[in-house]
């Protein structure tokens, strides 16, 4: 059953605030095989004009996507979640996420489409500083394949 167009333009409340600390960043950029010094090395980062170390641009992806569970797991959005793949991902930033960054996901259904009986879900996460500035836009597609036949 396609997903209900009511949707798109539906907000979800902000997440609590998420702290993020150089540690966390240190393993994210360890994970992704980023040797950048300014993800590790605060006076690398403070050489390149940042207060502390910042975080490899992906690195929102872990907050921005566990604000989307609200969307995802929504019961009257009716997303069949065990048939969802993940569509794409992109990143618009106003700045670097930083250590000490205390940041919030308020999150968005940007659109709902049906595409040969497949439901795609655009999910938009805003993420802001604790001084209520955005940091940076992350954009989430879902799909969720249509049930097999019989």
């Amino acid at each position: 059953m396609a997903l209900d167009q009511s949707f798109v333009g539906r907000t979800y409340p902000p997440t609590d605030p998420y702290e993020v600390g150089r540690e966390k960043i240190r393993e994210f950029a360890a994970s992704i095989g980023d040797a950048n010094p300014a993800y590790t090395d605060p006076e690398a980062a403070k050489a390149l004009g940042h207060p502390d170390v910042i975080a490899p641009p992906t690195f929102v992806f872990a907050i921005s996507f566990k604000a989307a569970h609200r969307v995802i797991h929504d019961p009257e959005l009716g997303l069949d979640y065990s048939r969802v793949v993940h569509g794409d991902q992109k990143f618009a930033y106003r700045r670097p996420v930083r250590a000490g960054d205390r940041l919030t996901v308020t999150t968005t259904i940007d659109a709902v489409k049906s595409l040969a009986g497949n439901d795609i879900l655009d999910i938009r996460g805003d993420v802001h500083d604790e001084m209520g500035e955005l940091v940076v836009t992350a954009w989430t597609k879902l799909v969720a394949r249509a049930a097999e036949e019989g």
